[in-house]
């Protein structure tokens, strides 16, 4: 199962938890849908980016097909032009769209093998992936999305052995794993990132990893992004879950409170907010509040 069908099985699970609000998520992510058939960025303009999470948000909560968004996706191309994190998300995007009509990615999809000739541009000296082409190291986050473009495109990662070893160099001296290599400390969404990786790549990992996440999580719930971070935030929260519930590790004891973490963050316009201090709303926190709620309904 690929990173993103299994965040997708998961975000699934959600309605069990949202009940009767369902209807307002939908109806929130179908607003952020322009005419173009893209998704709103924070400042309203269509976006890749965006239209992952609100693609898959729609899909998460069985909703009709998305109209208008294969002509949106058609209009990239090759993705000429696209730095790589928008690169990656043009391949994620076609693979949401794909399952509709029941084709194959291949067939449907002329652009497979340009996509993904333009993502090896951004393979590091380490044999990781860095969204800085050339570069001397790759990042957690990097591998990341560009193990999920191979998985989405249905093509198999080019020397997978070298990825591991650039996330190896990213491990921290606390047990976790930071996004650039030398640091002393990880940070949570780049452990996530690389314990996701990393089990979907058949390598062991090392359970205490799991005591470093569950220590990230707030008194008041939430999991925050570093060690000395402020405050909880919401895509901390789902990532942390997402990657202890793929260690097989329970966090039924913060369950509760991060439920009620979760619960400050919703709003009435079938959106999530970021974190306390965030005042927008948008595709991508409202599919991480689906996400984190889907792994704490079981």
């Amino acid at each position: 199962m690929s990173l993103r069908l299994e965040m997708l099985q998961v975000a699934r699970l959600a309605p069990k938890l949202l009940g009767e609000s369902v209807e307002l998520v939908e109806g929130f992510l179908r607003c952020q849908q322009n005419e173009d058939g893209g998704f709103k960025d924070r400042t309203g303009k269509s976006d890749l980016y965006y239209a992952v999470f609100g693609i898959d948000g729609l899909v998460a909560l069985q909703a009709q097909s998305i109209e208008r968004v294969e002509n949106f996706l058609r209009s990239f191309g090759e993705g000429e032009g696209l730095d790589f994190v928008h690169l990656c998300c043009l391949a994620r995007c076609w693979a949401a769209i794909s399952p509709t009509v029941g084709q194959d990615i291949s067939l449907r999809v002329p652009f497979v093998d340009g996509i993904l000739n333009r993502v090896e541009q951004f393979r590091s000296k380490d044999g990781g992936y860095n969204p800085a082409a050339a570069s001397a190291f790759g990042t957690a986050y990097g591998c990341f999305l560009a193990f999920g473009a191979y998985q989405d495109l249905k093509r198999e990662l080019p020397e997978p052995l070298r990825l591991v070893q650039c996330l190896k160099f990213l491990e921290t001296g606390d047990g976790a794993w930071a996004n650039e290599p030398h640091l002393k400390s990880g940070s949570t969404n780049a452990t996530a990132a690389a314990v996701t990786v990393l089990r979907n790549l058949d390598v062991p990992i090392n359970q205490s990893v799991a005591n470093w996440l569950l220590a990230r999580c707030h008194l008041e719930g939430g999991f925050l992004a570093a060690p000395n971070a402020p405050m909880p935030d919401l895509l901390s929260t789902a990532t942390a879950l997402h990657a202890l519930a793929g260690l097989q590790v329970s966090f039924a004891h913060v369950k509760e409170s991060c439920l009620d973490f979760i619960d400050t963050l919703w709003t009435a316009e079938g959106g999530f907010h970021g974190h306390w201090g965030d005042d927008a709303l948008d595709c991508e926190y409202t599919f991480y509040g689906l996400l984190a709620l889907g792994h704490l309904s079981l």
